[in-house]
């Protein structure tokens, strides 16, 4: 069981590292590097597209957090 749960814990770092890393930023750094250039996306697309990665970061970091607890009282 725990096993399990280490393996989903682990994706859902991946995962919220992944979308934090995506979202865009003031300075445009990583977001530039993965291709999200606003030449060529609307600024409402773009608006769009950093409210699911939030959305997914949130989501990502309350799994994580549950199941870190979850581990620890498990162990």
């Amino acid at each position: 069981m725990t096993i399990a749960i280490s393996i989903v814990l682990i994706l859902a770092a991946l995962f919220m590292i992944v979308t934090v890393l995506l979202q865009s930023s003031e300075q445009r750094g990583l977001g530039a590097i993965a291709g999200q250039a606003t030449a060529n996306m609307s600024k409402s697309k773009a608006e769009v597209v950093d409210k699911k990665l939030a959305l997914g970061t949130k989501i990502a970091a309350a799994i994580f957090i549950v199941l870190a607890i979850l581990l620890w009282i498990l162990g």
